[in-house]
């Protein structure tokens, strides 16, 4: 399984250097971390492609190597509407919480190393359940299923 460091890496970088699309590996993870970001409105589109272009249907027909997801990144008044985001679970030290936990991070309390989420900030939640696997912190405490704090975007 990929690690999300890189996803953390690309997509500032990318709002950075002011492209429009960012393209990173086809994997559950990635897309699972994008489509909270597309629902949070940070992104304008996300769609699959290959390594050249955004094209769904050659998407089907490359080998898994060159398959990838495309961001289409959102700008607001010339600027980028993401402006940090960073990984807090890492391979070396997990930062699982229970619902208590996510809560105060949500409410604006420090829990365990974690800082509280700001105003617009978002912390994505992978969980053991399959169905919702990955979740925004919210929709994890609105469920009642607690995981993984994987990175957090503002």
């Amino acid at each position: 399984m990929p690690l999300p460091y890189d996803l953390c890496a690309r997509l500032p970088n990318a709002f950075r250097a002011r492209h429009r699309f960012v393209a990173v590996d086809h994997s559950t993870q990635n897309l699972g971390i994008l489509s909270i970001l597309f629902r949070a409105g940070f992104l304008s589109n996300i769609t699959r492609g290959t390594i050249s272009a955004p094209s769904p249907s050659d998407f089907e027909r490359v080998g898994e190597a060159q398959r990838r997801i495309w961001a289409e990144l959102k700008y607001r008044d010339d600027r980028p509407v993401l402006s940090h985001m960073s990984l807090i679970s890492m391979p070396s030290r997990r930062v699982f919480m229970d619902l208590g936990e996510i809560r105060r991070i949500c409410s604006g309390r420090r829990a365990q190393t974690i800082k509280p989420l700001g105003m617009g900030e978002i912390a994505v939640v992978r969980t053991k359940k399959k169905e919702h696997e990955w979740l925004e912190a919210k929709e994890a405490l609105l469920l009642g299923i607690p995981g993984e704090v994987v990175c957090r975007a503002r």
